[in-house]
Formats: structure tokens, C-alpha cells, sequence
């Protein structure tokens, strides 16, 4: 810098002075007399000036010269200098067109071009921070486990690339099922980075799935307040991990902390069913009637369920046919044209044995929606009113091949489950299951299983045919369907015998746990 400045302080100086002499030889009446090894020459005042610029010119090459000169001597040397720059300059610019090419061959699918290219920018680079990464992300593709996890722990070492390493041991502890190692994992990544939502995500999930439910209610507090989630999710996943809670605190007998951790979890999600009937319990034992009522009446107000109902049974267990009838129109008074309102009052009609009033009460919605609940209930009807074993036969054969009844189902993979939990048994996902009907319709039956209705429907009083030759039992069927359906329907006898024995692989009709409590 200050050789620079020398410089150009010695060319200001001779122009400046060049500039003077030109002026006064413009001036002069004479010349300028050269006499050089005993010759002697005058040159006028043009002549004069035209030798000055000649003289500058000069001067300005000599430096060049001179700077060149102590430049080769300075890269001689090993200092910095143009020509280390123009190397330099030329080194970083192929070794970014071979980290580019590293990337491209990297979204082609072309892992091992990748990791050449990726090998070759680090050496001409020197920058681990991108060709490390690309190198990692190169030996994933190929299948290369061990050189990826060599080149993730190689990104630990620098602080501005450590999050990058225990993101990618993470996600490859994850992918080989690690769940335990990837949850240290993302500890530590959370750590570094508590915005980082993807981070946020996958160690809820795996907080969720070890049943670290304070952990897990710590970080999903962490992903409201750094804005990743809305209030309104966070207070219902609050409430699922308190249910969660609650959950493992009643498998340890533990009856007083469960009912407290229920009712906490009703109160930050009252609509949330699971945590609405573990309430309703917890204030069933500890006396408290009326609260269970609010309890599950606020929530058959947001969707009604079986699960609620079988809840409000238990409020008065022993209480008649005719007065739990009378209670439950609390339940039936709300959502009157909902499948399960219109279900959970026949049901409560045919345990009254009022079958005319069951009838209306379940109106067309076994012709319309018919599932295996429905059509079971529709079969106990017809069997209260008297009906003759050919039409109720009919109804239970429909009920073998109709679609199943609402489950809880998991959102992300669609699997069915046999009740509610906070964490998918089959993905993992946590906060995914969900009260529907399943895509896929109950177990198929034997070939010719789809003409059962029409072949039983011609059934007409005792058959002639050997016992393990009937299609059918009625009380067997009636009674796989719920003791509600066989509610104030007296056994008839008969001769008939059961489904076994020609359809013993037909898959039985569900049993509903919600029409146990309500009976």
C-alpha cells in the first residue's frame, strides 16, 4: 500500500514537472543543446517537447518493468502478489465449477459423480463447510452409511457446520429405526437450534413415542412461542400429550393422578373425546355426577360418539331400560339427524322395548348408510316386532359384508386402531388419529358370500336340512351385534344352527363397546 502510494506520488511529480518544462520551452526563444561524446545537437522548442513525453514515457515503462521485477522476486519469495491472486483467482473458479457439477450430478442421481467432483472442490477450495456436505449427501444417495456418518462427524467439528452434522446423524439414526440415539440426537439439535421447526417436529414425535410427555409438552411450548404453531393447535396437542399422561398413570394404578391429568386435559381441549371420557370417569369415582354430565354433554355437543355414551351410562349404571331413556335425551336431543344420535336412540328403545319407536328413531339410515352397526340393529328390531326368522336372517347376513362402523383412524398412513392414542401404533405420527370410517371395508368372505341375503331371505320357518347345515343362528347373531340388540327380545326356540359351519372363515359382526354401557 505504501510502495502504491510512492509511486504515485513520483508520476504526479513528473507530470507536474514535465508540464512546467513544456510550458518554459514553448516560452524560450532558443532551445535545448544535447551534447553527448563530443556531439552536439540543438533542438528547437517542438522538438524539445515531443523528447519530454518521449522522456515520460520512458520513465512509466521503467517502473513496469521495475515492478514486474520485485513481483517475481516477491513470488519467488512465497509473499502475495498479482500472480498469486491470478492463481488464485483461476484455482477458486474451477473449483466452483466443480462443486457445481457436483451438485447437478447429485439431483441427477448420480451419486459416486457426485462425490468425484465433490472430492476434487475440496481440494481446489479448500471450504469443508460445502464440499463435506456435499459429500455426505452423495454418500447417502449411493447407499454409503459409513462414509456419509464419517462426513457428518467431520461437520461437528466447525461450530458453523455443527448443526448440519447432528441433523444428518439424526435423520440416519431415524432411517435405521435408532429412535432412542435419534432422540439425544435431536436433543442436541434443539439445542443449537430451537427455531428450526423441522427440528421441533421430529423431536416431538419421538418424545411423543417414548412417552416423555413433560419433554414433549416443553417443546411444543418452545414452537409457540417461536411462532411455529397457532394457539389453537398448541392448546389441543397440549391436551393430547396430557391425555398421554394420563393414559400411562392409570396403567401404573395410579387412580388419583389419572383422574387429576384427565381433567386437566378436558379442561385445555374440552372437544377432545378421549380426554372428555377419562374425565367423565375420573369424576364418576370421585363422586361428582354432575361434572361428568357437563363433561360429556359439551362434548356430544361437538361430535357425538359412542365412546361419550358409553361415559353417560356409566354415570347410573343401574338404572332402568325406561329411565335411562329419559336421561339420555341430554345426548339424543342434540345432533338429531347424526348416524350415531339416531343409532344410540334406537338402541335405547330396543333395551325399552319400544321396536315401533326404534324403528322411527333409526329411520332409512340402514338402507342409506348401511354398516355393520346399523344393520345388526335393524335385525333386533325386526326380531322384537315379531318378525319371521327369514327377514331377520337377512338383515344379519347383510351386516357380514356391510362396511364397518367409524373407528379411529391414523391420518397419516390410514391405519385402524382399536382406540385412541396419542401416538399412530403403526407410523408413529403423533396427534393423527381421527373418528372415521376406513377406506377399506370389513374382511372379504368366501367366494358366493355377496348372495347371502338372498339366499337366507328364502328361508321360511324350520329347514328340513341337518343342524351343521344352516347358515345362521338367530341367537348367536343377535348377540354378536350387542346385548342392546337382544334387549327385550325374548329367546325363541329353533331348530336352526350357527354360521360356522358353512361360513366359519366370515369374519364376525364387531361388537360395539359403546352399546354394552348404554344397555
Amino acid at each position: 500500500m505504501l510502495w502504491t502510494l510512492i509511486k504515485i506520488a513520483i508520476f504526479l511529480g513528473i507530470v507536474v514537472a514535465g508540464t512546467w518544462a513544456t510550458g518554459a520551452l514553448m516560452e524560450a526563444d532558443g532551445g535545448i543543446r544535447i551534447a553527448v561524446a563530443g556531439t552536439e545537437r540543438t533542438l528547437g522548442p517542438l522538438e524539445s517537447v515531443i523528447a519530454l513525453v518521449l522522456l515520460m514515457v520512458a520513465s512509466w515503462l521503467l517502473f513496469k518493468i521495475v515492478g514486474l521485477i520485485v513481483a517475481f522476486i516477491r513470488f519467488a519469495l512465497g509473499d502475495t502478489t498479482a500472480i498469486n491472486r491470478f492463481f488464485d483467482r483461476r484455482r477458486e473458479r474451477r473449483g466452483y465449477d466443480a462443486l457445481a457439477e457436483g451438485m447437478m450430478a447429485l439431483a441427477s442421481g448420480e451419486s459416486r459423480l457426485a462425490m468425484t467432483k465433490a472430492a476434487k472442490a475440496e481440494r481446489l477450495l479448500e471450504r469443508p463447510e460445502l464440499t463435506t456436505l456435499l459429500i455426505a449427501q452423495a454418500a447417502e444417495q449411493a447407499g454409503d452409511q459409513a462414509k456419509a456418518t464419517q462426513a457428518y462427524k467431520q461437520l461437528l467439528k466447525d461450530e458453523k457446520t455443527r448443526f448440519v452434522g447432528v441433523r444428518g446423524l439424526m435423520k440416519q439414526q431415524l432411517d435405521e429405526g435408532a429412535t432412542d440415539k435419534a432422540l439425544k440426537l435431536a436433543e442436541k439439535a434443539f439445542a443449537l437450534k430451537p427455531k428450526h421447526i423441522e427440528t421441533q417436529d421430529i423431536l416431538l414425535e419421538l418424545q411423543a413415542g417414548a412417552h416423555d410427555w413433560s419433554g414433549a409438552r416443553k417443546t411444543l411450548g418452545a414452537k409457540l412461542k417461536h411462532g411455529g404453531l397457532p394457539r389453537d393447535v398448541h392448546k389441543r396437542r397440549d391436551a393430547v400429550l396430557a391425555l398421554g399422561a394420563a393414559k400411562d398413570i392409570v396403567d401404573e394404578d395410579k387412580a388419583i393422578e389419572a383422574r387429576e391429568a384427565a381433567i386437566e386435559a378436558n379442561r385445555l381441549s374440552p372437544d377432545l373425546i378421549p380426554a372428555a371420557v377419562m374425565a367423565a370417569d375420573g369424576y364418576i369415582a370421585d363422586g361428582k355426577p354432575k361434572n361428568a354430565t357437563r363433561v360429556i354433554k359439551k362434548a356430544w355437543s361437538v361430535q357425538p360418539h359412542p365412546d361419550l355414551a358409553g361415559a353417560f351410562a356409566r354415570i347410573k349404571p343401574n338404572e332402568s331400560p325406561k329411565e335411562r331413556l329419559g336421561r339420555f335425551a341430554l345426548l339424543t336431543g342434540q345432533h338429531l339427524d347424526h348416524p350415531e344420535t339416531r343409532m344410540l336412540k334406537a338402541e335405547l328403545l330396543i333395551a325399552a322395548e319400544d321396536f315401533p319407536g326404534a324403528r322411527a328413531a333409526l329411520g332409512d339410515l340402514a338402507e342409506k348408510d348401511p354398516t355393520t352397526r346399523s344393520l345388526a340393529i335393524m335385525a333386533a328390531i325386526e326380531k322384537g316386532s315379531g318378525s319371521n326368522d327369514a327377514v331377520v336372517k337377512g338383515w344379519l347376513a347383510r351386516a357380514l359384508t356391510a362396511p364397518r362402523d367409524p373407528q379411529w383412524v391414523c391420518d397419516n398412513c390410514h391405519k385402524a386402531h382399536d382406540g385412541w392414542n396419542p401416538v399412530c401404533e403403526n407410523c408413529g405420527a403423533f396427534d393423527t388419529l381421527s373418528w372415521q370410517q376406513t377406506d377399506n371395508p370389513s374382511a372379504a368372505l368366501p367366494s358366493g358370500a355377496e348372495m347371502l341375503p338372498l339366499i337366507v331371505g328364502q328361508i321360511e320357518g324350520p329347514s328340513d336340512e341337518p343342524e351343521d347345515a344352516e347358515l345362521i343362528e338367530d341367537d348367536d347373531a343377535i348377540e354378536s351385534e350387542g346385548p342392546e340388540a337382544a334387549a327385550g327380545v325374548e329367546e325363541e326356540p329353533t331348530d336352526d344352527t350357527s354360521v360356522e359351519t358353512a361360513n366359519a372363515d366370515a369374519p364376525p359382526v364387531e361388537e360395539q363397546p359403546l352399546r354394552k354401557d348404554v344397555k
